[in-house]
């Protein structure tokens, strides 16, 4: 007897928007900038910026246009996604939109959320069929990540053919620029359609590993007052705890990895790309460094480890994406994924929500 073909999620189609727009580390220089308790930072600004480009490897950042707001970005990235699989937006079975604070405008800091990014960016694909279903997942910078394993449940179970799933911010818009982590985040959107395909052997979408930690990390990353005494009101601010994100990641992080490795039954030596979320290089470096420890490896392959952040900067939910639709277009040097490669994509963020999964090309 054949074995029974099993019904896989599998990515055929791909797409992200950088917006055009380049915001130099030099262009906050002349910024004031304020600690937590309100008191001024007596370094100069050139000094700041230079010490953050040390930390972050972030030279320059993307930003939107002011005349866009995030379920713009998420339209732009969809479309080309469904472009490239050359796939009827009206068959569509689901559209998940990954953000963090909505359809913020520019000029202001009003996370606009209703109705959803989803219903939105499906009108705005001008997509009429009703048992298309739109809705968003708010899950910190592994939103799109998610989204995608909520996607793969969707189509495993047989109860969706296909799903669009895009994860677009426009962070930069929620950050006070008095503060020194306004210059870490950065706009954009990335997106990947989903479509269930029969295989007898395991491809796309596989096993995955998520946690989230609110005992103690909670308000890791939460809006807050400006540190600015003068603009204190009503509005609240993005504000994280860097220090301590950076120590959760690098503790909870690579444990999370091998545990996804280990569901799958691969070894690190299996995987040809970790998609990691664009959070801050030397993070990433030093995760990536301690995955490669837990397998015994004293050297670590880097290349393994494609980084986008330098010049696009950190646009949350839509770090991942982007990478991926880069490499799969030929459009990230040094970079490229063939099929039967196995990729591991894996996010944290929001303080204290962690996940990975595996896919392997088909």
């Amino acid at each position: 007897m054949e074995p029974k073909a099993g019904i896989y999620a599998v990515v055929t189609g791909t797409g992200s928007y950088i917006p055009p727009n380049v915001v130099e580390n030099a262009d906050f220089a002349n910024n004031r900038f304020y600690n937590e308790d309100g008191s001024v930072i007596d370094t100069s600004g050139d000094e700041i910026v230079k010490k953050f480009e040390q930390i972050t490897d972030i030279s320059q950042r993307r930003c939107a246009d002011e005349k866009h707001v995030t379920s713009d970005l998420a339209m732009f990235a969809g479309k080309a996604a469904l472009e490239q699989a050359n796939f009827d937006p009206e068959k569509l079975d689901y559209i998940i939109i990954a953000h963090n604070l909505g359809d913020m405008r520019h000029g202001t800091i009003y996370p606009d959320i209703l109705p959803t990014l989803a219903a939105r960016v499906k009108q705005k694909l001008g997509i009429k069929n009703p048992k298309t279903v739109a809705y968003d997942i708010t899950f910190g910078c592994p939103g799109w990540t998610q989204a995608m394993i909520q996607a793969n449940y969707y189509i495993k179970s047989g109860d969706a053919k296909s799903a669009l799933v895009i994860g677009a911010d426009t962070l930069s818009r929620a950050m006070e620029p008095h503060d020194r982590d306004s210059m870490i985040f950065a706009d954009g959107a990335g997106a990947a359609l989903l479509e269930a395909v029969e295989s007898d052997e395991p491809v796309g979408m596989l096993k995955h590993a998520v946690q989230t930690d609110t005992d103690e990390h909670l308000d890791l990353l939460r809006m807050d007052e400006p540190y600015n005494p003068e603009l204190k009101g009503e509005n609240l601010y993005l504000k994280m705890y860097g220090r301590r994100l950076y120590n959760y990641a690098l503790t909870n992080v690579p444990q999370l990895a091998k545990e996804c490795l280990d569901k799958n039954k691969l070894h690190l030596s299996d995987v040809k790309k970790v998609l990691i979320h664009q959070a801050n290089a030397k993070m990433d470096e030093a995760i990536l460094k301690r995955i490669f420890r837990l397998y015994g490896e004293k050297t670590v392959d880097y290349s393994v480890m494609p980084m986008t952040i330098g010049t696009l900067g950190n646009s949350s939910v839509a770090t991942v994406p982007t990478l991926f639709d880069l490499i799969v277009r030929g459009q990230l040097e040094g970079h490229e994924l063939n099929s039967g490669d196995y990729v591991m994509m894996t996010s944290v963020g929001a303080g204290m929500n962690i996940n990975a999964y595996m896919y392997k090309m088909p």
